[in-house]
């Protein structure tokens, strides 16, 4: 079975309701899993490898579930909410998809290809300004230093 066949299958796998089809297979990953969290946090812990942040509150949208499951029309709706009570929100995002090196704001006649389906919507509907780049670090210094 080849990458695409698995990515046809993944979903209707994953929302499968029986309790041997979703643990036994995850069993060994999630072990796999546990292991690289733990070196992570001793890695961190120790120094070697060490973190930044942005000097403004970040909400990060993020989901454990395969395929669509709602993360841009929470992110639109953040957006209006944090708007109505007087903030100024931005959005970051890593362009899944985009042909892009580097960090770049997303304008509403931004090309897909180049900045990402998402993104693009994101910057149409949302009325904020709109930051895309793998280094979302980078991509939120950069949306800081233009608005």
């Amino acid at each position: 079975m080849g990458l695409s066949g698995i990515a046809q299958r993944l979903p209707r796998w994953w929302y499968q309701r029986k309790l041997t089809a979703a643990l036994l297979p995850l069993l060994p990953l999630s072990l796999v899993f546990s292991v690289l969290v733990a070196l992570r946090r001793v890695l961190y812990r120790s120094g070697f490898l060490s973190s930044r942040a942005l000097p403004v509150p970040v909400i990060v949208v993020g989901n454990l579930t395969v395929g669509g499951s709602g993360k841009t029309p929470l992110v639109l709706w953040l957006v209006k909410q944090l708007r109505a009570q007087g903030w100024r929100p931005g959005v970051i995002s890593r362009g899944y998809g985009a042909e892009l090196d580097g960090v770049c704001e997303v304008h509403a006649d931004s090309a897909s290809a180049r900045v990402g389906d998402e993104p693009l919507l994101l910057a149409r509907r949302s009325a904020v300004p709109v930051f895309v780049g793998r280094d979302r670090l980078a991509a939120g210094e950069s949306l800081l230093a233009a608005h």
